[in-house]
């Protein structure tokens, strides 16, 4: 499972962002999809995620302001984050649970990262 991240970017405190992510998955069924971060000096933290049945669940500090999607059929999963602050600002990681056909085994696969920056 190969993961593509797109959709970073410099944006001012307040303004909105549109992440996207889009996997490929030949042999694979994906499971559940998700957005994490790292700031530098931090550890990676969960932004939200959103399983294959539609449920969602996010970070407090993001809760009301960032909404996770996804299109199964084009295996792509968005990030919409809305009323950025500057503690927004880090390198913003898709992810991908996802076992082969057949297996009950699941992997987790991770994008190469997008760096969002937001200025005050």
């Amino acid at each position: 499972v190969q993961l593509q991240a797109s959709g970073g970017g410099l944006v001012q405190a307040g303004g909105s962002l549109r992440l996207s992510c889009v996997a490929s998955t030949s042999g694979f069924i994906i499971d559940g999809m998700g957005w994490y971060r790292q700031a530098p000096g931090n550890q990676r933290e969960l932004v939200g995620r959103i399983t294959k049945t539609g449920s969602s669940d996010y970070a407090d500090s993001v809760l009301g302001r960032v909404f996770v999607s996804r299109d199964a059929g084009k295996n792509t999963v968005y990030l919409q984050m809305n009323s950025l602050k500057d503690e927004d600002t880090a390198v913003y990681y898709c992810n991908a649970e996802a076992r082969r056909f057949g297996r009950s085994n699941v992997y987790t696969y991770w994008g190469q990262g997008t760096l969002v920056t937001v200025s005050s």
